[in-house]
C-alpha cells in the first residue's frame, strides 16, 4: 500500500468507510493520522493501518452526492423565497415598493476551509456575513470582543467536534472534544447580550453535546442524536432566520427542515426572525 501523506483522501475500514477525510497531520511515533471531514464537522484520528485509499470513482460520487444536497437546499431555499416576497410584496408598486434587509451574521469556525465554503455560500444567498478563522480552544476568552466588534444580528459558533474515542458517556461533556469550548463561548456571548431574540446563536458540531449548548444560551445547537452535521447545516438554519420577518416567530421545525442533516443532528427552540422590511425602495438602489 502507497504511504499515508498529507492531504490524502482516505476512508477508516473500521467504520466501513462511511466518511471520507482529507489527512492533516500524521504522528509517526504514535502511527496514527488526524483526520478532518471532507464535508462534516468532524475531526478525528486513526491507525494508518485502518485507513484506505478511495478510488477516483469513489471520490467522484461522494463529492456528487454532496452536491446533489447542497443544490437540493438552495433550490428550496430560493424557491420558499420568492414565495414569501411575493406576499410580502402586497402589490405594491414598482417605483414605491418595499426593500428588505436581512439580519447580519458573525461566523466564528476553527476550520478555515469551511469557514471560506460558508462565506461563499452566505454570499449566493445575499446574507451580510463576516467571518473570524478561530481555533475552538480560543472560542470562549475572544467571542465577546469579536461580539462588540460586528454587532451581528446571528452568531456562528462552530468548527469540528466529536466524542473521544471509547466513549459512550453522552452526557459528561469532558466525552467530547470542543463541546465544553463551544458552550463556554454561548455563555460569555450571553454575559454581553441575554435575549434569545436579540442575539440569534447557533453553535456546535459534529455529535456536540447539544443539550450543554442549549443550556448555555444557544438557539439552535448540534447535535441532538450526536450525529454528524454537514458542512453547510450552520448556514442553512442562519439563513431562515436572516429571511423571516421579525414580526415573525420562526418554529424549531421549520428551520430544522432547511437543513441538510436534520432533526437528529440540529435542534432548537422558536426564534424571531431578523428580516426588516422597508419603504420605499430608492430609484438609485
Amino acid at each position: 500500500m502507497a504511504m499515508i501523506k498529507v492531504g490524502d483522501v482516505v476512508a477508516r475500514l473500521s467504520y466501513g468507510k462511511d466518511i471520507y477525510f482529507k489527512v492533516v497531520d500524521i504522528r509517526e511515533e504514535q502511527h496514527i493520522a488526524l483526520l478532518r471531514g471532507i464535508n462534516v464537522r468532524i475531526f478525528a484520528d486513526a491507525p494508518l493501518e485502518d485507513l484506505v485509499f478511495p478510488s477516483a470513482s469513489e471520490i467522484r460520487e461522494y463529492k456528487k452526492e454532496y452536491i446533489r444536497k447542497y443544490n437540493e437546499c438552495l433550490e428550496r431555499i430560493f424557491y420558499r423565497r420568492e414565495v414569501e416576497m411575493n406576499r410580502l410584496k402586497r402589490g405594491d408598486s414598482d417605483e414605491n415598493g418595499f426593500f428588505y434587509i436581512p439580519g447580519k451574521v458573525l461566523h466564528v469556525d476553527g476550520d478555515e476551509e469551511y469557514l471560506e465554503l460558508c462565506l461563499t455560500t452566505y454570499r449566493q444567498l445575499g446574507i451580510e456575513a463576516h467571518g473570524v478563522k478561530l481555533s475552538e480552544k480560543d472560542q470562549p476568552g475572544k467571542i465577546r470582543k469579536l461580539v462588540m466588534e460586528y454587532n451581528p444580528d446571528i452568531l456562528v459558533i462552530t468548527g469540528h467536534d466529536g466524542l473521544l474515542k471509547n466513549r459512550s458517556d453522552f452526557n459528561n461533556v469532558e466525552a467530547y472534544r470542543n463541546s465544553k469550548f463551544f458552550i463556554e463561548a454561548v455563555k460569555e456571548a450571553r454575559k454581553y447580550e441575554p435575549s434569545l431574540d436579540d442575539l440569534v446563536i447557533f453553535a456546535g458540531a459534529c455529535q456536540s453535546h447539544y443539550e450543554g449548548l442549549i443550556k448555555a444560551g444557544a438557539n439552535f445547537a448540534s447535535s441532538p442524536h450526536r450525529v454528524f452535521i454537514h458542512a453547510l447545516d450552520p448556514v442553512f438554519v442562519i439563513e431562515k432566520i436572516a429571511f423571516t420577518p421579525i414580526d415573525k416567530i420562526v418554529s424549531a421545525k421549520d428551520v430544522i427542515e432547511a437543513t441538510i442533516t436534520g432533526i437528529k443532528g440540529i435542534g432548537g427552540i422558536g426564534t424571531r426572525g431578523k428580516l426588516r422590511e422597508g419603504l420605499p425602495r430608492s430609484p438609485y438602489d
